[in-house]
């Protein structure tokens, strides 16, 4: 699939509760594993940066998340997107803190690479912006993780979509590529701008 017009696939209603339900604890023991191996890595090259989106909103990176090592021989790239109730002011820091906790939640799904977490926006939404190695691994990751973050979050605050054929990496330092794909002209996954550390904090 060529990067100008990469096939994009959203929003399909969840999976089972009980196939969610394995998944996670497949995962929950695979992340256990590669802890053990030192195979997770958290970068901080990227973390104060300040991702802009096409609906108007901005989320800064607070974490990083990698798997040393791993290739992706059919990169996709999966935005997710969710607002928790009940969390106001300083609860979004305790959350922030909190949510590494969650790290085995996820980093166990096969075909897992990398997630960038951003804070929430002017909107009260938290975004994920993942490196998947294939499409179809990212989307049933997705339609699995929303049992999960339903357990704190309105269902209809959930969204995500997945881009074949994109590398998070590249997508995140040059957004053109999003460019031109249909629906994104106001969307809240299209990346529009990486504002790096250096040129100047925005505070959320």
């Amino acid at each position: 699939m060529d990067a100008a017009s990469p096939e994009l696939l959203a929003d399909q209603p969840p999976a089972s509760v009980l196939s969610a339900f394995a998944a996670v604890t497949v995962s929950v023991g695979r992340t256990a594993a590669m802890v053990i191996r030192h195979k997770i890595a958290m970068p901080r090259d990227r973390v104060g940066d300040v991702l802009r989106f096409a609906d108007g909103s901005h989320g800064r990176i607070y974490r990083d998340t990698v798997i040393t090592g791993a290739q992706s021989a059919d990169p996709a790239v999966l935005l997710v997107c969710f607002r928790l109730r009940w969390i106001r002011g300083a609860g979004h820091t305790a959350f922030r803190v909190e949510s590494l906790l969650n790290t085995p939640l996820f980093a166990g799904f096969s075909g897992f690479r990398s997630k960038l977490w951003l804070a929430n926006d002017e909107n009260g939404r938290y975004r994920g912006v993942y490196q998947w190695d294939g499409t179809e691994l990212a989307e049933s990751y997705a339609r699995r993780l929303w049992w999960v973050l339903a357990l704190v979050s309105p269902p209809r605050s959930i969204r995500y979509i997945v881009l074949r054929g994109l590398r998070r990496d590249d997508v995140v330092d040059d957004p053109t590529l999003l460019a031109g794909i249909p629906g994104g002209e106001s969307a809240w996954w299209r990346i529009t701008e990486r504002v790096p550390t250096s040129t100047g904090k925005i505070v959320l």
